[in-house]
């Protein structure tokens, strides 16, 4: 025993030894893979910022290119390109033409399905880390979309307030660049897409002083079915409801959204500076008046002709139209605004045959008011512009319709049976008649709660009335464009004491999804989005 046990003296410290190498591997192991991860993780952060990088230079292109839209409706020139730091990164961006611009519909997002003239451009950003060299590239296609804005049934630029008091219908898109009211006292039809770059609310808006009305918002599913507001419980679907994003996506698949679902801001991208007001006011100082576009203008107690909008002479032409009675003068008085005003008419069936019809191009007026009468035949496409608010009397555009746009402060439709002897009698003396108009417009408007309890009378009366509609019906066709506010008819709506409502017929005028079948000199939007991306 004592022999085997000497024998064996010498294992303890073999086993001991080998203990301590196995664990001094591990050690070593451990310590390996503590630096690999360590090495992992300073790559990743490196790739992650250098991606990030790149990113900004290609988000700095795009930026340019919408700009330049945003601002003069043209791409950039030049395209953009750029060298900076950011960081410890270099960055170098570039941006390529992919050919010319193209008439085609929009496929994606809030808008597919209008039509645009787009263009296509290709942006490389390449970031560059100055120390360890690590590289991010990305390529990104862009697309930028000038929509014209008649495509809409209705366009708001700020809070956009439905609530009409009879059945109303609207057949065509609905955006604002704000916030969305909806509600009725019976019923309001929407039938396409509904779309809010801010939030969509049931009821009226704060500073109304009305109440919400318990009618029914019908508005279309994407498989054309009518979709109440409403829940089965008495409760409204609107953003202030819990999981709004998911439920308003469930209940009408994707026609109605606001910003939760991604719908941004659209602009003008005409207006080159200052407002977008610009468009209607004079010249003198401002490329975006549509003075500039048009071939007659009746300014300054003048009628001034120019058979080509490239001539720089225009011809005194006032005795003509004068003598021919296309132009004269009227007053009346106005309930709304509470004062007799002085008019400029314009007698369009005398104008047609004057031999100075600005054929194919724009009548830009400017006077204490203007008033378009015996309009219900236009001779061709037409563009009315007026920096004063704008009247017609009678049918409109009619018979043997034309593309036809009228652009104001603000639009009031008189009926065939207008008498300007009659505007200061009661109500009942200004009975209206039945009447039909079909034209695209743009106007403006007062704010609701401007005064602390004021409505501005909402969309439905956005055309603004004098007479007593009782049981009449003004047909309108074409498509509603509120971008400003009012500022010279800045009287504030109320009901019952200078008008009431005509039944309204107002639908879209499909014919408008027709590029070919637009006013001259419409305005477009802007839209811009990314077609594909892929990094390196």
């Amino acid at each position: 025993m004592r022999k085997i046990l000497e024998d064996q003296s010498g294992i303890a410290l073999i086993v001991l030894l080998s203990l301590l190498l196995v664990m001094t591997i591990i050690g070593v192991g451990v310590v390996m893979e503590a630096t690999n991860e360590v090495d992992i993780g300073g790559n990743e952060v490196r790739s992650t910022n250098s991606f990030w990088a790149a990113e900004a230079g290609a988000e700095r292109a795009v930026a340019a290119i919408r700009f330049s839209y945003q601002t003069c409706g043209l791409p950039p020139s030049p395209l953009p390109c750029d060298t900076f730091t950011l960081g410890k990164f270099t960055v170098i961006y570039n941006t390529a033409s992919n050919g010319a611009a193209v008439q085609k519909s929009l496929t994606a997002g809030s808008y597919a399905g209008l039509y645009a003239l787009v263009k296509g451009f290709t942006i490389t950003s390449e970031a560059t880390e100055n120390t360890t060299g690590e590289k991010s590239k990305i390529t990104q296609v862009v697309e930028d979309g000038l929509v014209p804005i008649f495509q809409f049934a209705v366009f708001y630029e700020g809070d956009l307030e439905i609530h009409p008091g009879p059945i109303m219908t609207l057949g065509g898109r609905v955006h604002t660049n704000s916030n969305m009211y909806l509600g009725s006292n019976s019923t309001l039809n929407i039938d396409s897409r509904a779309t809010a770059a801010a939030d969509i609310f049931h009821g009226r808006k704060p500073g109304s002083g009305e109440s919400a009305g318990t009618g029914g918002v019908m508005i279309k599913d994407a498989t054309g079915v009518y979709r109440n507001m409403k829940n089965a419980d008495g409760t409204w679907l609107d953003c202030n409801y819990p999981n709004w994003t998911t439920l308003s996506t469930a209940r009408w698949g994707g026609m109605v959204e606001d910003k939760s679902h991604g719908v941004t801001e659209l602009y003008l991208p005409i207006v080159k500076s200052g407002e977008q007001i610009d468009l209607i006011k004079r010249a003198s100082g401002n490329p975006d008046s549509y003075e500039n576009q048009a071939k007659l203008k009746i300014v300054d107690g003048n009628a001034l002709y120019r058979a080509n909008v490239s001539d720089t002479t225009w011809t005194n032409v006032t005795a003509s139209l004068t003598a021919s009675g296309a132009i004269s003068t009227g007053s009346f008085f106005d309930g709304r605004e509470g004062k007799q005003v002085n008019s400029t008419d314009i007698d369009i069936a005398k104008l047609n045959t004057s031999g100075y019809f600005p054929s194919d191009g724009v009548l830009y007026a400017s006077s204490e008011v203007v008033r378009l009468k015996n309009g219900s035949t236009v001779l061709t496409p037409l563009t009315v512009a007026t920096n004063n608010p704008l009247y017609t009397i009678g049918d409109f555009n009619s018979v043997n319709k034309k593309p036809v746009c009228l652009m104001t402060d603000a639009l009031t439709v008189l009926s065939g049976s207008w008498n300007d002897a009659k505007s200061d009698s009661s109500l009942s003396k200004r009975v209206a008649s039945n009447t039909t108009v079909n034209f695209c417009f743009m106007t403006g408007n007062q704010n609701t709660g401007e005064d602390g309890s004021s409505y501005n009378g909402g969309l439905e009366n956005l055309i603004r009335f004098l007479e007593k509609w009782d049981s009449k019906t003004l047909t309108f066709r074409g498509s509603m464009v509120d971008t400003w506010n009012s500022q010279q008819a800045v009287g504030y709506w109320t009901y019952g004491t200078y008008y009431t409502a005509p039944n309204r017929d107002w639908r879209f005028d499909a014919d408008l999804l027709d590029p070919t079948k637009l006013p001259p000199g419409y305005p477009k939007i802007n839209v811009i989005q990314k077609v594909s991306w892929t990094e390196e």
